[in-house]
C-alpha cells in the first residue's frame, strides 16, 4: 500500500504473513496486533490510534473512560493477558470461542474507570457500540478469565443489536422505568433486554466454567459470579416476558432466554453462593427502589 500525502513523501506500508501491516517510515505507527484465537482467523487489533474511535460516544455517560495510548509496558501487559484467554473462552463452552474468533473485528483500549489502583484493581469498565460492530471497548481486564468474560459480555450486545437491525424485536417506548440490578439507574425495555441477554450469556459461561474447573479457587469465583448473573437474569425476566409489545419473533426470543435460565436448574451452585447472589439482588433493588421511587417498575 503507497500512501500519498498532500505535504511530503509517499509512505509505503506491507502486509505481512501474520495479517500485520508494517512500515519502516517513522510516520508509520503501528496497532498492536493480538493474535487469533483460532487458525484461520484474523488478529485482533488492539486500536488506540484511531482518532475518532470514541467520537461523540457519550462515554462517562455510559460509564466509560477515554481511550488511552499505550506505552510498550502497557502493551505487554495486554498481550500477556490475552494470551490465556483462548483456552478460557473454550471453557466455557466451545461455542463462546468460535463466536469471539469470528465476531470480534478489534479491541480499543480504554482507561480504568475512575477509583482503580494504580494496576487497575477490580474496577473494569467495556462497552460495545451499535455503529462498530465487531468492536469491543475495554479498560485492561486484571486477569485472562475477566478478558475472556468480557468478551463472552461484550459480543452479546453486538449480536443482539446486529439481529434487532435486521428484525424488530418489540415495539416498546424508550422510556427508562425498569428496574435493572446490573445499573443504578432506570431502563428503556430495550436495555432492559440486552443487558438480559448478556448477563444470561455470562451465567451460562461461568456455570460451564465452574463445572470444569480443577482448583478451588478458580471453581468457588465461577460459582459466585454464575449465581450474581442468574439472580439478576431472573429478576427482569418477568418484565420481558409480560411485555405484550415483543414481535413474533421477540416473543421467541424472550422465550429461549427463560428455557436457558431454567436449564442451568440442572446444575445448581452451591448452597452459600446462591444465597449469597439472592441477598445481593434483593439489596440492590431495595436501593434502586430507594432512589428511584416507588412508580418505577
Amino acid at each position: 500500500m503507497v500512501i500519498r500525502p498532500a505535504n511530503g513523501p509517499p509512505l509505503v506500508a506491507r502486509t505481512q504473513p501474520d495479517s500485520t501491516v508494517t512500515s519502516a517510515d517513522p510516520r508509520w505507527l503501528p496497532v498492536l496486533a493480538l493474535p487469533a484465537l483460532l487458525p484461520g482467523t484474523a488478529n485482533v487489533p488492539l486500536d488506540d490510534l484511531d482518532p475518532y474511535g470514541t467520537e461523540g460516544g457519550g462515554h462517562p455517560r455510559h460509564g466509560l473512560s477515554a481511550v488511552v495510548r499505550m506505552d510498550d509496558h502497557e502493551r505487554k501487559a495486554w498481550a500477556e493477558c490475552w494470551s490465556g484467554v483462548e483456552p478460557l473462552l473454550r471453557a466455557g463452552g466451545e461455542h463462546r470461542l468460535t463466536e469471539a474468533a469470528v465476531l470480534l473485528r478489534c479491541v480499543v483500549p480504554l482507561g480504568h474507570p475512575p477509583g482503580s489502583g494504580a494496576d487497575g484493581g477490580v474496577a473494569h469498565c467495556s462497552g460495545t457500540r451499535r455503529e462498530a460492530f465487531g468492536a469491543v471497548l475495554s479498560s485492561r481486564p486484571a486477569t485472562p478469565v475477566y478478558f475472556a468474560s468480557t468478551l463472552v459480555h461484550e459480543l452479546q450486545h453486538t449480536k443482539l443489536a446486529a439481529l434487532a437491525a435486521l428484525v424488530p424485536l418489540h415495539h416498546e417506548d424508550a422510556a427508562p422505568r425498569h428496574f435493572a440490578p446490573w445499573r443504578s439507574d432506570p431502563r428503556p425495555f430495550d436495555g432492559l433486554l440486552q443487558g438480559a441477554y448478556s448477563h444470561l450469556a455470562l451465567a451460562d459461561y461461568w456455570q460451564r466454567y465452574a463445572l470444569g474447573a480443577q482448583r478451588v479457587t478458580p471453581r468457588d469465583t465461577a460459582w459466585a459470579e454464575h449465581a450474581r448473573c442468574r439472580e439478576q437474569v431472573g429478576a427482569v425476566l418477568p418484565a420481558l416476558a409480560g411485555s405484550a409489545r415483543l414481535t413474533r419473533e421477540g416473543r421467541v426470543l424472550v422465550n429461549e432466554m427463560i428455557t436457558l435460565y431454567h436449564r442451568m436448574d440442572d446444575c445448581p451452585p452451591p448452597p452459600g453462593h446462591l444465597a449469597r447472589a439472592q441477598a445481593y439482588v434483593s439489596t440492590v433493588k431495595v436501593i434502586w427502589q430507594q432512589r428511584n421511587g416507588s412508580r418505577r417498575q
